[in-house]
């Protein structure tokens, strides 16, 4: 019989194993083993500062692949903000109005969800 540890969802199990060639003996599981704490989770880095205005914000999770504008542009509305890769398709973020834009928070490469904020028109 060999003795195994098996992780299984994040929960350890250790579990004995007898070969059966014949089908003669039953599979017996140990009970689980206490398993070991995880990890504490590193500490998020500090988001960006929200300017002042208008906010635009991620209509779904995805990765930014390209920011078309920094602070201090002068957009208008419809104009393409940034490029957001959801489900391996390429969304324009675009201005929802005309102004200056006050903050751009996201940046080529982050991993946003829904609803986070990417910019800020004023």
């Amino acid at each position: 019989m060999k003795r195994f540890n098996i992780t299984v969802n994040g929960k350890a199990y250790d579990v004995a194993v007898e070969d059966i060639t014949d089908g003669s003996a039953p599979v017996q599981a140990a009970a689980p083993a206490p398993a070991a704490k995880p990890a504490a989770p590193a500490p998020a880095a500090a988001p960006a500062a929200v300017g002042e205005g208008t906010k635009v914000t991620a209509p779904m999770p995805g990765n930014i692949l390209d920011v078309k504008v920094k602070t201090g542009d002068t957009v208008t509305k419809g104009q393409v903000l940034m490029v957001l890769e959801a489900m391996k398709m390429e969304n324009d973020i675009v201005a929802p109005c005309d102004g200056t834009v006050t903050s751009v928070i996201a940046k080529k490469g982050d991993t946003v969800n829904a609803s986070d904020a990417l910019a800020t028109i004023k």
